[in-house]
């Protein structure tokens, strides 16, 4: 029963949009209402009625060690008896920028922001501040935040440059981007071909998770860093999702491209609110205010949010990331297993840490197409049977789910009883 949680909807829709701050949250999705969470432990939630849950959305990512971890707990406890904030430098802002800059090849300068949003939007504007270009170039599937830039999708064919998917955004800012099939390179090298000179930047997910989890093909990476070298073009990666999620470093050590900026949230906040932007020395030092490409943030380095980070990230390691990716895998592979027992045509795709399970779908999911053509209607049906069974997956079939510290091998075997019960019944 979820009595309380349906009786805060409707009072949440009396003051807030749609009654939720993030869409997602409304289950639009997958269809019912929303849980209102209480608490949270390790690998488990707790709802406003006491139901328990297995916990797979992990706050979206950044709950890699699991909910209330006690040194995280601890740093924020002792820096909120200190201060709550300043709007003014704290030496806990030198010692996170020091250890991202340690563990990210990319980033040799950080500037730390609020979001992932502001990440993504100072890093467009300072790629074009850099460069002195307008274009900018972004794939379907992958959400960098609700900036304007980034709220365009492709017109009639892929070197259509964008028109507005989103009321409020003007068509002169859209019409700056262009938007291209993720996992194609030959897109890439037309694109960058027909507008020879005039894209400041290209900027992706190396690991898409806002289509579900799909990794990039083998040599995608390494195509679009040449063609934009080859242009004088900036590459972005937004690892706000994927950073200290799929390596210690990131996609970029990971895959072994290095791009020139990077974009980062999540973890390196310990579950508090955060972004941060890093990258080259000679294109970060472009920012204000050494350089002209103005950005700035009353709250950016908040030492409640630094304390949390240091605490989170000073728990990570390489053995860390190498028992993560065999358990995902593991579980990607019981996952699949019991979809075929169970006479369902699924696919589960994994990248240490990250998961999706795609209905009716190819064998390969690799693009979008082959996301936006899955069964939607077959993932809300294992979505609810699986939150009836104590496991909170993320209300979308265009989501990931996420692995880390806290799934012990005794969570995961119970997540894999329930996705039995749940693949049967549905």
């Amino acid at each position: 029963m979820r009595a309380k949680s349906e009786q805060l909807i409707e009072r949440a829709r009396r003051f807030i949009p749609g009654g939720v701050n993030s869409p997602v949250r409304a289950f639009k999705g997958v269809g019912g209402e929303p849980v209102f969470l209480r608490s949270g432990e390790g690998a488990w939630l707790e709802d406003v009625d006491g139901n328990r849950y297995i916990d797979y959305v992990s706050s979206w990512g950044p709950m890699i060690l699991g909910h209330r971890h006690p040194d995280v707990v601890a740093a924020i406890r002792k820096q909120a008896q200190l201060a709550l904030g300043f709007g003014a430098p704290t030496e806990l802002e030198i010692e996170l920028a020091e250890r991202i800059v340690a563990a990210v090849p990319g980033v040799e300068k950080v500037r730390l922001v609020n979001s992932g949003t502001e990440a993504t939007m100072t890093a467009i504007r300072l790629a074009r501040g850099f460069t002195g270009r307008d274009l900018i170039v972004k794939f379907q599937g992958c959400y960098h935040g609700h900036s304007d830039s980034l709220l365009a999708k492709a017109g009639s064919g892929v070197l259509t440059l964008g028109i507005p998917n989103s009321p409020g955004v003007p068509e002169a800012i859209a019409s700056q981007t262009l938007t291209l099939p993720f996992n194609d390179a030959g897109a890439v090298r037309r694109a960058y071909a027909a507008y020879a000179g005039r894209i400041a930047c290209l900027i992706l997910e190396p690991v898409a998770g806002n289509m579900g989890c799909v990794p990039p093909l083998p040599g995608f990476l390494e195509s679009i860093r040449q063609s934009t070298q080859e242009d004088g073009s900036l590459l972005i990666f937004d690892e706000v999702m994927t950073g200290f999620r799929v390596a210690l470093g990131g996609a970029q050590a990971r895959y072994g491209v290095m791009p020139d900026l990077t974009t980062l949230g999540k973890v390196i906040g310990g579950g508090l609110p955060v972004g941060a932007l890093g990258g080259r020395r000679d294109i970060m030092d472009h920012l204000a205010p050494d350089g002209g490409v103005y950005q700035a943030g009353t709250l950016s380095g908040n030492p409640l949010t630094a304390a949390a980070g240091i605490a989170m990230l000073d728990a990570l390691n390489d053995d860390f990331y190498v028992a993560l990716e065999e358990r995902t895998d593991t579980f990607a592979a019981e996952l699949r297993a019991l979809c075929v027992r169970h006479g369902r045509r699924a696919t589960v795709n994994q990248v240490c840490g990250m998961f999706s399970i795609f209905f009716d779908a190819p064998e390969r999911v690799t693009a979008f197409e082959h996301v936006a053509n899955a069964n939607s209607d077959a993932f809300a049906r294992f979505f609810h049977a699986m939150l009836e069974r104590g496991v909170y997956l993320a209300p979308s079939a265009f989501e990931v789910g996420f692995l880390g510290a806290q799934h012990s091998q005794d969570v995961l075997d119970a997540t894999l009883a329930a996705a039995d019960g749940a693949l049967a019944a549905i």
